[in-house]
């Protein structure tokens, strides 16, 4: 149990930095790298808890699709780099490479480990189909509220993101 122990705390702390590094970087695409960075080690440690289904939830709904809609909603802003963050270095990405590197072999560690079968956890007897019965018919209104907002957030990017058209210049002839 100590192995499995072991991995749980790296995996927080793997999920702490990356938050941490998502909350103080100034540039947005950054700060989504190591937001996706954090929602993987929250699928790795739902996985480790033996919540597979949980694991697979977090990275198909956040990592996967919010994620995107947030990097789509900076591209169509196309916020411009600055001149002192112009020039892409290692050194700006080395935290990014080495927390996800830590957490893949961490990965690749617990698949093939298999922790499902080595920690004993209540199951729960709800199989995806009364899951989504049940989220539906208990919080249905937040789940409208949060799709709601979602949509408010890719509006309000594509009335950010539009181009001004602007006037052609009125050309003035010198009379002869």
């Amino acid at each position: 149990m100590a192995f499995f122990t072991a991995i749980f705390y790296i995996l927080a702390i793997i999920t702490g930095v990356a938050t941490f590094m998502a909350i103080t970087r100034r540039q947005a695409v950054y700060a989504i790298v190591y937001l996706i960075l954090s929602f993987f080690g929250t699928a790795l440690l739902f996985y480790l808890l033996g919540a597979p289904f949980l694991a697979l939830l977090e990275v198909i709904i956040y990592a996967g699709g919010i994620m995107v809609l947030f990097l789509f909603i900076i591209m169509m802003i196309q916020i411009r780099p600055s001149a002192q963050t112009r020039g892409t270095t290692l050194k700006q990405w080395l935290p990014a490479i080495l927390l996800g590197g830590i957490a893949f072999s961490l990965a690749l560690v617990m698949v093939i480990a298999d922790p499902a079968t080595q920690i004993h956890l209540m199951p729960s007897m709800a199989g995806p189909a009364e899951f989504g019965r049940f989220l539906f018919q208990q919080y249905w209104f937040p789940v409208e509220i949060a799709s709601f907002l979602l949509l408010i957030a890719l509006v309000g990017a594509l009335y950010l993101g539009r181009r001004e058209k602007k006037p052609p210049a009125m050309q003035t002839e010198k009379a002869p």
